[in-house]
């Protein structure tokens, strides 16, 4: 199913990455994986799906407070994460009515990416999906204060691109990101109605 968008309607378009313009988890889950391996504590699948909206500072919160002992050493695992990361690039894939949307405004209205992943990830992937040069904008982890459900991100993009956030739709794949946006401003565009199970 198509997503339609009214021409003047709208002055910008912001959309999350991971879940929502490509299929990165098995990615993130498997650097995640062989990040803590060396600690001996494994992130199952089953733990890790239903919180993929979350950065890396706040899974890794919930990890420790629902799995592991607290004072999980942070610096070393995202520094394996980054590294295995690059490794599971090739695993990701564009998540094509998503990225449709974003081809088809590409040069039309100024487009942004918001997400809470790191920067330097968020551009490998969107590169890995030969995605990266559609837009002018990646706002990530390290350009604001609090991540998503708090509207940082959202409300970075807008000032990055010079348009007012009520201005702009978001397209995001979870509730924290939609609430993000929402408290943000944005109009907002919940992906997954429109996901078919080959997304």
């Amino acid at each position: 199913m198509a997503i339609a968008l009214v021409e003047g309607s709208f002055a910008g378009l912001v959309f999350d990455c991971d879940g929502t313009l490509v299929d990165s988890a098995p990615a993130h889950l498997g650097a995640l994986q062989k990040a803590m391996e060396p600690l001996g504590l494994t992130m199952t699948a089953d733990w890790y799906y239903p919180r993929v909206g979350l950065g890396p500072d706040a899974l890794l919160d919930q990890f420790e407070e629902h799995v592991a002992v607290k004072g999980l050493p942070r610096g070393e695992i995202l520094g394996r994460y980054d590294a295995a990361f690059r490794q599971c690039l090739p695993l990701i894939r564009e998540v094509r009515v998503i990225a449709e949307v974003a081809r088809e405004w590409h040069g039309r209205v100024p487009m942004a990416v918001a997400s809470n992943g790191r920067r330097e990830n968020v551009e490998a992937t969107l590169r890995a999906a030969n995605l990266l040069s559609l837009f002018d904008v990646i706002v990530g982890a390290e350009d604001v204060e609090r991540g998503k459900p708090a509207p940082d991100v959202y409300m970075k993009a807008a000032c990055r691109m010079r348009v007012a956030p009520e201005e702009c739709v978001a397209f995001e794949d979870s509730d924290e990101g939609l609430a993000a946006a929402r408290a943000a401003g944005m109009r907002v565009v919940d992906i997954r109605g429109y996901l078919s199970p080959a997304r």
